[in-house]
């Protein structure tokens, strides 16, 4: 059981991290430009509510996930959204899509402050709101890893602790560098939350339907590993796929 937390806490630790690199991306644009008292206000206005929908959602939850239909749904959701993240991260990794460029973004980012006008005296509404909004719609995401976890578990302490430092360091090392986290191996992360999500979720939907896992519990690690060899063998193929019609024009040309 202290395996299946840790497994929870880190997959928590690692979804939160994605979603709010990309929040943290956001906040440090609007105060480099227009100030850091809006921006960082908005930001923590946007986790205190989302730490209170945790609470308010989760905890109850916790108590009825041990009903089959309530177990069959979350795994579902869970089991949806894994494949999504995994999907994009093996598109990544096989070349088929473009990886996600955080300095892009700031910039982006940065421009779009400047254009917004003046800053206004006091909080700046347009810096807060910006923030707030910015923070709270990446969140969300994190919000649903953090209570499904927490519900595929029985407990919600460990996947909520995985989310809360995930967010300190985020933001320890953000307001450090002043810079956007341009090194951090985001579709790595996104990699590894994909085949957790996957394998909680799948898990979940066999314990709804009744399905008596051979190792209980300890099938996810099973279903997690399986989920990782067949990525690789679907990331490695994908690779030689493209890699061939890449040179297909090449030698067309020189024949």
């Amino acid at each position: 059981m202290v395996a299946l937390n840790l497994y929870a806490a880190l997959a928590s630790f690692l979804g939160t991290g994605v979603e709010f690199v990309e929040a943290l991306t956001i906040i440090l644009a609007v105060g480099t430009i227009r100030g850091w008292r809006s921006a960082v206000g908005g930001a923590v206005a946007a986790i205190v509510v989302l730490a209170a929908l945790v609470v308010i959602i989760g905890t109850p939850l916790v108590q009825i996930i041990q009903t089959p239909w309530v177990a069959l749904i979350v795994g579902l959701f869970m089991l949806l959204f894994g494949i999504r993240w995994l999907r994009k991260a093996i598109l990544r990794y096989s070349g088929l899509k473009s990886l996600h460029n955080e300095a892009e973004s700031y910039q982006d980012e940065v421009e779009r402050q400047k254009k917004a006008g003046r800053r206004s005296s006091g909080i700046d509404r347009f810096a807060f709101v910006t923030t707030f909004s910015g923070t709270f719609l990446e969140g969300m995401e994190a919000i649903f890893i953090v209570i499904t976890i927490g519900l595929s578990t029985s407990n919600m302490t460990y996947s909520i602790i995985g989310a809360v430092v995930s967010i300190v360091v985020l933001l320890i090392v953000g307001m450090l560098l002043r810079a956007p986290l341009t090194k951090v191996p985001e579709n790595t992360m996104k990699f590894v939350v994909g085949i957790m999500l996957t394998s909680f979720g799948a898990f979940w939907v066999g314990e709804g339907l009744h399905v008596h896992w051979a190792q209980k519990d300890l099938s996810i690690l099973y279903i997690a590993g399986s989920l990782l060899a067949l990525s690789w063998i679907l990331i490695t193929r994908s690779r030689a796929q493209l890699q061939t019609k890449q040179a297909a024009p090449s030698e067309t040309v020189r024949g």
